[in-house]
């Protein structure tokens, strides 16, 4: 990756076949506390389809920013994330037998001619429409098997789901109905068509899924998280790797977090210099968990800016939401609440620990119970504290929340500012709370 001149804004509308890594060619270079804009094609259903992939998401070339080298972290405060589709199609997936090799979201080969990555073309609309150029097989890797059309209002504040009829309206004209943008290369799952559990009204409050830096090995997208990353442990493809340590590479930008939105602030580890920061697979709404392993993929745009934060060494994100999305006991103490405390220290003899912040600490692995462990272990590095203190900490100040099933989650607390101050962090956590 060369150096590139450096832009105080930088927009970026250019995106990798499915994979990140080192091997990526960068979009540009932006300034230390400069801004990032970029305008990204839908997330999973539409690569998942599209059988020339690597990686089940389309998200942006990796954004080199000054000054960030390894060892360092990038804090990206994400200012505005806007849909531009007016719908999509979702569900629970169903795989195609003789579609894939090891792993249906990377491992594509056309199931009658064999071709490995086939490119594609569209013909009608339907789960057969996605066809081989080499044979006219049916390519993809996917179907539903349980699936529903959403179209959204003109604000983006909630959709209804299709029936039939109008699944298939919006299905001829897919691209556009989706907002593909010129520069992605996937098949909008709109084509599909599906029409389950028809005049159904759900609330939306868009979010990124796909959102970090650069791993310093390559990998598929969608695979850069502790669960997802499962599948490429002895796998045979171009992208396997031999055991579970190596994907301690990652950098889990693949989160699933509804609360990674606008309000939020995104701390990230940098394990190449330059960072290289990415964003894909928005998604207009998600439910904690994600518990059809798919939710609402949309394209948009998303506005941030960032600041490196020399010699914070993370292993994994660190997220701070908008304070209305933190749980009860982890919100910051009201002058009321500090008033009692110390009172209530006063009338003990003990000293009040009350300038606290929140934070909380991204966790993946194959399971919820491995994700959070992983949790503890990262909180136990970044605060210095033993497993125990951060447990109790956890319990008493906060909890542990689900993004994404099988295995990515939030680890709330409650952390001393003084710590924070020593990580080089606490300013983000003041302006993040008004501390």
């Amino acid at each position: 990756m060369a150096h590139q001149e450096v832009q105080q804004e930088l927009f970026v509308d250019q995106y990798t076949l499915g994979l990140v890594g080192p091997d990526q060619e960068w979009a540009g270079t932006v300034a230390d506390g400069g801004t990032i804009e970029t305008y990204t094609p839908p997330g999973c259903w539409g690569p998942m389809i599209t059988p020339d992939f690597r990686g089940g998401h389309e998200v942006t070339r990796p954004i080199r920013v000054e000054g960030a080298t390894v060892g360092d972290a990038i804090a990206l405060r994400i200012r505005d994330v806007s849909v531009t589709s007016m719908a999509t199609s979702t569900g629970s997936m169903a795989e195609r037998e003789g579609a894939f090799g090891d792993d249906p979201f990377v491992d594509h080969r056309c199931p009658e001619c064999g071709t490995k990555w086939p490119e594609s073309v569209v013909e009608g609309t339907g789960e057969d429409a996605i066809k081989c150029v080499e044979c006219g097989a049916n390519a993809s890797s996917f179907g539903f098997e349980y699936g529903y059309t959403v179209a959204f209002d003109d604000d983006h504040e909630v959709g209804i789901t299709l029936d039939g009829d109008a699944a298939h309206e919006l299905a001829t004209d897919a691209a556009n109905v989706m907002d593909i943008p010129e520069n992605s290369r996937q098949h909008p799952i709109l084509l599909y068509e599906p029409d389950e559990m028809p005049g159904t009204l759900g609330r939306l409050r868009p979010f990124i899924g796909n959102v970090g830096t650069t791993p310093p090995v390559t990998l598929p997208d969608s695979h850069n998280a502790g669960d997802f990353g499962q599948f490429l442990v002895g796998a045979e493809h171009d992208y396997g790797v031999e055991t579970q340590e190596d994907l301690e590479a990652r950098t889990d930008g693949h989160m699933d977090v509804p609360e990674v939105r606008a309000g939020a602030t995104l701390i990230c580890p940098v394990k190449i210099d330059g960072g290289g920061v990415y964003v894909g697979d928005l998604h207009a709404n998600q439910g904690d968990g994600e518990l059809s392993l798919h939710t609402t993929d949309v394209s948009g745009t998303v506005r941030m800016d960032v600041e490196v934060i020399e010699g914070l060494e993370l292993d994994g994100p660190l997220l701070l939401p908008n304070e209305a999305d933190l749980p009860f006991i982890s919100r910051p103490y009201s002058d009321e609440e500090r008033e009692s405390g110390r009172e209530l220290a006063a009338d003990h003899s003990v000293d009040l620990e009350e300038d606290m912040g929140p934070i909380q600490v991204i966790g993946s692995g194959e399971t919820v119970n491995d994700a959070t462990q992983n949790a503890f272990d990262r909180a136990s590095s970044l605060l210095e504290m033993s497993e125990g203190e951060v447990r109790s900490r956890c319990t008493f100040t906060g909890g542990v929340q689900i993004g994404r099933l099988p295995g990515v989650v939030q680890l709330d607390l409650l952390a001393p500012m003084a710590v924070l101050e020593d990580r080089g962090i606490a300013h983000l956590v003041r302006e993040q709370y008004d501390l």
